[in-house]
């Protein structure tokens, strides 16, 4: 994969996290995300893939966490893969995880390896967050003390 091709791929990250993420405008799925996208998420089981599965898993986590503000923390890039950390700040506000909304504030981390394919678009990703320290924060999980 070229620099150039490198470079696209963490722009596309960060509009997506800008208009995806934090507007909820899913307009960069159809153009940038390949037909089989596929999410590997051990709190998702059971993602069908594509990109109509993927729009719905953005729109019920929005829909839990309305408020939801992500901010890219680090990226770095290895070939056709682009590693990145973030933070995520939102409210729980409606049903998340089979939860009902609490209404509690948390801010949890995460990281994602993305994989783009060879015609550039976003093809996969491996994620892995904090769940647990989402589940404290809004008090269906108790703390260590």
């Amino acid at each position: 994969m070229s620099a150039e091709q490198t470079e696209q791929n963490k722009d596309l990250i960060r509009r997506w996290v800008a208009a995806g993420w934090n507007s909820g405008d899913y307009a960069l799925v159809d153009t940038n995300y390949a037909p089989d996208y596929f999410i590997h998420d051990p709190n998702t089981p059971g993602f069908a893939g594509g990109r109509a599965a993927f729009k719905q898993y953005i729109n019920t986590l929005r829909t839990a966490l309305p408020d939801v503000n992500m901010t890219i923390e680090d990226m770095l890039a290895d070939g056709d893969k682009i590693v990145w950390r973030f933070t995520v700040r939102a409210t729980h506000n409606g049903p998340l995880l089979g939860i009902p909304a609490t209404g509690k504030y948390a801010a949890v981390t995460g990281i994602v390896i993305s994989r783009f394919d060879s015609n550039g678009l976003w093809a996969e990703d491996w994620v892995n967050w904090d769940a647990l320290g989402l589940l404290q924060q809004i008090g269906v999980v108790p703390s260590a003390a």
